[in-house]
């Protein structure tokens, strides 16, 4: 327990700088709403379906009606929506975290936001080549998770 509470409180101090572009993303349009085409993958997992979306950020703002922060590093929005195969139903509460490792086997990992229905974060996906996507995901129910991926970038 008292690593998990270092942990979270590191997040929150790595995350203090990146305020000033804070927003309340449950009660806004992320602008999601036709994103088929962006579906990465799409994965059956405990009983839990896992649709992974990952959209160009310039899209993503475009669909907030925002121009992209000329300081913003992020290239690529990826956010995953949880439905309970039973019921159909979404599944919004819990923790997602996203591991990215790029084609430089350089890797990332971020704590998935909850934002309108879905899980999301940014990430840096400017070199061309494949990516895996690893995630870990413990909802409502306790489970932990995971699926992964390959996502190649044109």
């Amino acid at each position: 327990m008292k690593k998990m509470t270092v942990l979270i409180a590191a997040l929150f101090a790595l995350a203090a700088p990146m305020a000033s572009f804070a927003m309340d993303h449950g009660s806004m349009d992320m602008g999601h709403g036709s994103h088929q085409a962006n579906v990465a993958h799409e994965e059956v997992v405990d009983g839990v379906k896992a649709t992974f979306i990952i959209q160009p950020m310039a899209d993503a703002m475009k669909g907030m009606k925002m121009e992209m922060p000329k300081e913003m590093k992020e290239t690529h929005h990826i956010h995953v929506e949880f439905k309970d195969v039973k019921s159909g139903k979404p599944l919004t509460e819990g923790e997602v975290k996203v591991k990215v490792q790029g084609p430089d086997k350089k890797d990332v990992t971020k704590e998935l936001m909850g934002m309108q229905g879905h899980f999301g974060a940014d990430f840096d996906l400017s070199q061309k080549g494949k990516y895996g996507v690893m995630c870990r995901f413990q909802l409502k129910d306790g489970k932990v998770r995971s699926a992964k991926f390959w996502y190649t970038v044109k």
